[in-house]
């Protein structure tokens, strides 16, 4: 475990913000992970796990503690009626994603393009175009951070919501991912749920006398059209990219909440979602007075040129981020009484570790 001292974190994030770490450490490995873990219980250092840095805001103050970056690799194929995935929590997800599509696999692909490491995907319960990844999910290998005991979890285990996961509220911090299995379809045409999806995919020749493994590329291919269109895949080139992706979530309001707002707005899009209406943040950013390309008065930070709900690194901190994202969420909650809720963790002060069990 080769263990580094004040590493500046920016470079480990899409964003390109944050800090330096006090440690900072790499582990491809479950017994790096243990001992990383020893290490920064028995220095009693606060510990964050990252992994490709596309979900996360840290701070300008860095961290004060171990940043354990997780690498792990590996990624087994495994063919058959339900085909099956087996990854290492490093690996990056659109490899994984582009070699299940190349074999005509389905299941994963309107998740294409998007930034990050496998083992976030269950963290987050990572989702696009109508797809999550709790659709094909069959189980996490995780590491218990006060036992050091390794774990697995079957999808029911992770109790998924929207965006949301047992490894985001009861579970936060217990656990680090290690490995990921997804199980997929096979000889099946995609289901295309989205509509903004179903137009592209029409607009590249349609479905309807495609072969099923054809089809899954042309989908794969039309979910990174979209994603492009709107500077959602990395592109060194591309300023917009310099993001970490969709800022807000999508509320999902009651019926009676939603009743009354079309009252009001009657243009307002929505989409049926458990527990109520999603409307989508995107359109309550711009209707409260937030366009495509909008900067803060002398700040480092915008809204993406290409897309409403991606906040733009321009040069500037962590601070004239947040800054934005919290000018735009009370400007919203003023004007239509929903507070939006962030999709990327912002890393706050931390708290002591948890205490291991000998």
């Amino acid at each position: 475990m080769a263990l580094h001292e004040h590493v500046p974190l920016a470079p480990y994030t899409t964003l390109g913000l944050g800090g330096k770490a006090r440690y900072f450490v790499e582990c491809d490995t479950e017994e790096q992970v243990r001992a990383a873990l020893a290490y920064a219980s028995d220095q009693r250092l606060p510990m964050y796990v990252l992994g490709g840095g596309s979900n996360v805001v840290f701070l300008d103050s860095g961290f004060p503690g171990l940043v354990l970056r997780i690498t792990i690799g590996g990624m087994e194929l495994r063919d058959g009626p339900s085909p099956e995935v087996r990854a290492g929590a490093g690996v990056d997800w659109d490899t994984l994603v582009r070699g299940v599509v190349e074999r005509g696999w389905t299941g994963v692909e309107c998740l294409s393009g998007i930034p990050g490491t496998v083992g976030g995907t269950p963290i987050q319960n990572v989702g696009a175009y109508g797809q999550e990844i709790a659709e094909s999910l069959v189980s996490v290998a995780c590491l218990d951070r006060t036992t050091l005991e390794r774990r697995t979890l079957t999808a029911a285990d992770c109790a998924f919501g929207y965006r949301d996961s047992r490894f985001k509220r009861a579970d936060r911090g217990r656990y680090i991912v290690l490995e990921v299995t997804l199980r997929l379809g096979r000889d099946q045409k995609p289901r295309i749920r989205h509509p903004e999806l179903q137009r592209t995919v029409a607009g590249l020749g349609g479905l309807e006398t495609t072969a099923p493994a054809e089809a899954v590329r042309l989908v794969r291919e039309a979910v990174l059209t979209l994603r492009r269109s709107k500077s959602m895949v990395l592109d060194p080139a591309d300023p917009n990219t310099r993001s970490a992706g969709s800022f807000f979530t999508n509320p999902v309001v009651s019926a009676a909440a939603f009743a009354d707002l079309a009252t009001r707005w009657n243009d307002i899009p929505s989409f049926p979602a458990d527990g109520g209406v999603k409307v989508p943040a995107a359109w309550l950013v711009e209707q409260a007075g937030y366009p495509k390309g909008y900067r803060r008065s002398g700040g480092g930070a915008a809204i993406s040129t290409r897309h409403a709900l991606a906040l733009v690194n321009l040069g500037g901190t962590s601070a004239d981020l947040l800054a934005l994202a919290e000018e735009v969420r009370a400007g919203v909650e003023q004007q239509f009484g929903i507070r939006l809720a962030y999709e990327p963790e912002v890393v706050s002060p931390p708290s002591p570790p948890p205490s291991r069990s000998r």
